[in-house]
């Protein structure tokens, strides 16, 4: 059964900094890709970061050279390195992984920019 519990959301000033995790359980971590989405209110779930499982990375171009997704396969966990934040990244960002044709999704965690 794969679980994804995401942390280290909340209220950062612009042009701050923050750090998210997404710890999984299971034996599938290493093998599969993972990414991060998120998701403002009234808009569509989007794709901020991406990893394969060799750890090539991928970003659209709302968040490269700000956005940094890591792995670490020994403790199962996935980050995401936010820097230079802006006020429209304010939204609630997902842990996801694809195993065996099935979308398995975190609870979400916050993060809010504001002054």
């Amino acid at each position: 059964q794969v679980q994804l519990v995401e942390s280290g959301g909340g209220l950062v000033q612009p042009g701050g900094s923050l750090r998210l995790s997404c710890a999984a359980s299971g034996s599938f971590f290493s093998r599969y890709a993972m990414e991060w989405y998120r998701q403002a209110p009234g808009n569509q779930r989007e794709l901020v970061a991406a990893i394969t499982s060799g750890g090539t990375t991928t970003y659209p171009d709302s968040v490269k050279g700000r956005f940094t997704i890591s792995r670490d396969n020994a403790k199962n966990i996935v980050y995401l390195q936010m820097n230079s934040l802006k006020p429209e990244d304010t939204a609630v960002y997902y842990c996801h992984v694809r195993v065996r044709s099935i979308d398995n999704w975190g609870q979400g965690t916050q993060v809010t920019v504001s002054s």
